[in-house]
């Protein structure tokens, strides 16, 4: 497992609707692995091994994050932002910025007061960029209408193999997806990868149908994270117990394929992998639910990562859950192509046949 890839992802700024570059650095990494490597109209990267297999497994982990776009600029030279995502407003007060200009990053800071922190409830209206300048003018000879911005942090270690950065949504599952393909090539396996880091699913989900629609695959699993219960002010009655570091979390929902699930858990026994469980009633708001509802319909699981403080600058995971994460996937990619090999029935009625 590649950790400085990692944190050079995290240093790649990539606001929703503005993921080029981080991209480019996705589909150098897959150099490494791939066969053949696709991009479409969305802005996917995909990196492909064993293109000429009948059997095609999706992999999705979204490279876009939440943040800003800048709407306006006002006479005294200050920023309007509008939100990208889900983004919570009170995170961002006196909080410092880079507004991406192009290939350059100009630094800024989002401005508080006394009235700002006293107000129950912000909107993103409440929110100014403040850059240093002295007016319109000189703010827009640097930046522009348009320019995507996020939050300025770097990824920091913390105790216990864990770290922090933003944006650890979803581009740690981008992350896993690459690396996970790398392992599974390096071990043989025979189906069709499609190692993608799709666009847009913190807005649009554009990137998870364009992916689907054209490649028409078998199966799919989607990598995202998911709410780790052992935060402040989380309840593990919600969604499940889930803990840092207590490894990969499979989904247990009505969206989810069983006998895609069946075959994930057999896996990591026999590897003697810890997985946890997580329930999703309806909706997993991943990019699976787009790809379960393309073309006929594809076959789909969840790989999830825990995640402490989601949608925030402040993300925390573990490493050793990224480590589990690559190795159950690698192994899933190895089995299923024995198993599509046997015959593998998608239909959890299929013994009733």
């Amino acid at each position: 497992m590649n950790r400085d890839f990692l944190k050079d992802l995290l240093a790649t700024p990539s606001i929703s609707g503005h993921e080029e570059k981080i991209q480019k650095k996705a589909l150098t990494f897959g150099k490494q692995f791939a066969e053949k490597q696709l991009v479409d109209p969305a802005g996917n990267a995909i990196s492909v091994v064993n293109p000429q297999s009948e059997c095609k497994v999706l992999l999705c982990g979204h490279a876009d994050e939440i943040g800003f776009v800048v709407t306006h600029i006002d006479g005294q030279g200050r920023l309007h932002l509008a939100k990208v995502g889900g983004v919570a407003c009170k995170l961002y007060i006196g909080s410092q910025v880079q507004i991406w200009h192009g290939d350059s990053a100009v630094s800024g800071v989002i401005a508080t007061s006394h009235d700002l922190l006293g107000k129950e409830k912000l909107d993103v209206s409440d929110l100014l960029v403040d850059i240093g300048a002295r007016s319109e003018e000189e703010a827009k000879k640097i930046v522009s209408v348009g320019d995507p911005v996020c939050a300025d942090v770097q990824v920091k270690e913390l105790l216990n193999d864990q770290f922090t950065c933003r944006a650890l949504d979803d581009r740690t599952g981008a992350f896993v997806v690459l690396e996970a393909a790398k392992l599974a090539a390096e071990k043989g396996a025979k189906a069709g990868i499609y190692a993608a880091t799709t666009v847009g699913e913190e807005t649009t989900g554009r990137g998870a149908y364009y992916a689907s629609a054209r490649i028409n695959p078998t199966c799919a699993l989607a990598v995202d994270v998911t709410w780790a219960s052992d935060a402040p002010g989380t309840d593990p009655s919600d969604t499940g117990e889930v803990k840092l570091g207590g490894g990969p979390v499979l989904c247990m929902g009505s969206a989810v394929n069983k006998p895609m699930n069946a075959l994930l858990k057999k896996t990591a026994e026999e590897l003697g992998m810890a997985v946890q469980w997580e329930i999703a009633a309806g909706r997993t708001g991943t990019d699976g639910d787009t790809v379960n509802m393309t073309l006929e319909g594809v076959p789909m699981a969840l790989v999830s990562i825990p995640l402490r403080y989601m949608h925030s600058s402040v993300e925390v995971g573990s490493w050793k859950d990224l480590e589990d994460c690559i190795r159950l996937i690698a192994e899933f990619l190895v089995r299923f192509s024995a198993e599509w090999e046997k015959g593998f029935d998608f239909s959890p009625l299929a013994e009733a046949l």
